[in-house]
This record gives structure tokens, sequence and C-alpha cells, in this order.
């Protein structure tokens, strides 16, 4: 039997439901700027006061989309490297990029919202940030089984570099040498870099649209070459 604690929690995630998918129908549709609580309770039909039982501010609302949308981007990073187990690393690491570019073209406007521009008068908290670490997390793993195995090739840092790089190292990937930690930190810029510039035309009239998928597997393999996998 349902409780009414029950029916209510049931249907207090399906209004929270409702208005995060009209959320994102608005995204898709103005952009993050222009996102508005009134817009959203007026097109669900329901009073502005009533939505803000469930979003108090626009602000929330916004966090709340970006948490999903790092979720889902990082389930996908998730369940690359998952159905590769047993690859070799280098492998992996490709997989990995490739969900990461997979989700992004599924997922444009979402995209747009954790990656583009940010949005005037909006600061994310703190409780964004676990979920945007998910996928750098699935690749440092990668990064951690092969030097754990095999090893990895490292390229030395510049001197004047190697306080910066042991600080990186000790408070982003403790464990890992230095040189690992500063290759990863510019693999993940070049990613979303990659996806990025795919994802908002600026690839036009230099990669032909047929080619991008081979041209971007190509270009996460020149990455994990650059953090030290080496392809079996």
């Amino acid at each position: 039997m349902t409780t009414p604690q029950g029916a209510r929690a049931r249907a207090r995630m399906e209004v929270t439901t409702a208005i995060k998918d009209e959320a994102r129908r608005q995204l898709a549709a103005e952009g993050a700027a222009k996102l508005s609580l009134r817009a959203v309770a007026r097109e669900l039909g329901m009073v502005s006061s009533a939505l803000y039982r469930y979003f108090p501010s626009r602000d929330d609302l916004l966090t709340a989309l970006i948490i999903d949308a790092y979720d889902s981007l990082g389930e996908a990073a998730d369940a690359a490297d998952a159905a590769a187990a047993g690859a070799a690393p280098a492998h992996r690491w490709v997989l990995v990029c490739e969900a990461v570019r997979g989700w992004a073209l599924t997922h444009p406007h979402e995209y747009a919202l954790i990656y583009g521009s940010p949005v005037p008068g909006y600061s994310a908290p703190d409780t964004t940030i676990p979920p945007a670490a998910r996928v750098g997390l699935v690749l440092v793993g990668i990064l951690r089984e092969a030097f754990e195995g095999r090893g990895l090739a490292r390229t030395p840092v510049p001197a004047e570099l190697a306080p910066e790089a042991r600080r990186m190292a000790d408070e982003l990937v403790p464990g890992l040498p230095p040189e690992v930690a500063v290759a990863m930190a510019a693999a993940w810029a070049q990613l979303f870099g990659l996806v990025g510039f795919e994802l908002f035309g600026q690839f036009k009239g230099i990669v032909a649209e047929a080619e991008r998928e081979r041209f971007f597997r190509h270009a996460a393999a020149q990455l994990a070459h650059g953090v030290g996998l080496v392809f079996p």
C-alpha cells in the first residue's frame, strides 16, 4: 500500500521532472541566459509561487540542470569504460573520449550549458564540482591503472613549472607523477576543445563533416599519447 508520504514524494518528483523538462526545452529555444521561472511556470500551467516551492530561484533551477547534465555525461563515460573492461588503457581512453563526444552531439544544449559561455549573473555553487569531475575521474582512473601496470611515458616539464606540477599532482592526481598531472590537465582542455569546436561549428571549412568521427578518434588517440599511454 502506498503511504501518503510516499504518494507526496512521488508527486513532488513528477512535478520536479516536469519543471526540469520544460526548462531544458526553454534552454534549447532561448538559451540559458533567458531561462525564466515565470515562463516555466506559465508553460506548465502553474502559478509562480507554486514553482518557487520546488526551485526558489532561477539559479537553483540552473544548478539542478547543470548537475543533471554533468551526471548524465559522467554516466556515459562510466558506461564506455565499463564496456571496455579488459582492453588496453589507451583503447579505453579513446572510447571514453568518444563517449563524451557522442553525449555532446546528442545533448547539444545541455553541453552548451556546462561547457559553453557563462550564464550572466550566475555563479555555480560547490555542489556542481563533484559531478563536473566525473569524466576526469574516469580518465585519471585509466591513467592510474596504466601507471601501476606497464607504466606511462612521461614528458619532462620545464623547471619553472615544476612547483606547480607538483601541486597539481598532489591535489588532483595523488599518487601519479607531476608530469602526468600536467599532461592530464592539457588533455582535459583539448578534449573539450575538440568537442566544443565541432558542436559550435568551428570545424566548418576545416574538417569535412563526413570525416569528423574519424578525425576525433585520431585526435583522441593523440591525446592518449600525450598523457603517456602506449597502444599495444
